[in-house]
């Protein structure tokens, strides 16, 4: 089992580890500050040892640091990491824009969510709508700004499975169930959305400066998808 420093501090981008195991150029350590890939997120990248790490995967409970090449270490080595952090950093706030997109959405339209991806550069929500008036993606976004602006804080804390399936708008994501775990994570930003989540965010709404409205499609008969950015 990794320990998941991303959860602990996900402003951490900097730590040592000790090497668990190695397989080819795939390496998993006893912790780690690098978030894996999965939820519609892209992975976190950076170096070990100096080593490239091209992507994160997570299998279970252990989560793989997959590098550009093998390491020369072995099982119990120390070795320090380093992540990309700017590029942490924009997909912390787009990950964070994504939640209040998400509830602002919802909150006009009853709309869940059928599928995202989170990237550094454009990230992307898409929403189980009939109907998708374009004329009204300003209206979203400027709604999202206006939580923006007014410097939200954004909490994690951990429920039990049974509490989450119990409490209405935990779950946002369409014909989707959170994973069989016992506990769950879970994602407070203020007042404008609660939900089950294991990525990273920042600390307040403040930090994501100005969300800009990139395009909106329609995804087929109800798939309407709405693209963004962070400046």
């Amino acid at each position: 089992m990794t320990k998941k420093l991303y959860w602990e501090d996900m402003y951490l981008h900097e730590f040592d580890a000790r090497v668990e195991s190695v397989d080819g150029n795939m390496i998993s350590l006893d912790q780690t500050a690098f978030n894996p890939r999965g939820g519609g997120l892209v992975s976190d990248t950076g170096t070990i040892g100096g080593v490239r790490v091209n992507e994160v995967q997570k299998d279970g409970e252990i989560i793989w640091h997959v590098l550009e090449r093998p390491l020369a270490f072995k099982v119990e080595d120390r070795v320090g990491c380093v992540l990309d952090w700017d590029r942490r950093y924009r997909i912390m706030r787009m990950h964070t824009t994504a939640h209040i997109l998400s509830a602002v959405v919802h909150a006009e339209t009853g709309a869940l969510i059928t599928g995202n991806q989170i990237a550094p550069d454009e990230s992307r929500v898409d929403f189980n709508l009939d109907n998708f008036d374009r004329d009204k993606l300003s209206h979203y976004i400027g709604l999202v700004n206006d939580v923006v602006k007014r410097g939200v804080d954004v909490k994690t804390f951990f429920m039990k499975r049974e509490e989450v399936l119990a409490t209405p708008g935990l779950i946002k994501l369409a014909n989707a169930m959170p994973p069989s775990l016992e506990t769950l994570r879970i994602v407070q930003i203020g007042d404008v959305d609660t939900q089950a989540d294991g990525g990273v965010h920042v600390k307040n709404t403040g930090e994501i400066g100005m969300v800009v409205g990139r395009r909106a499609e329609n995804k087929g008969k109800s798939n309407r998808r709405i693209y963004y950015t962070v400046t």
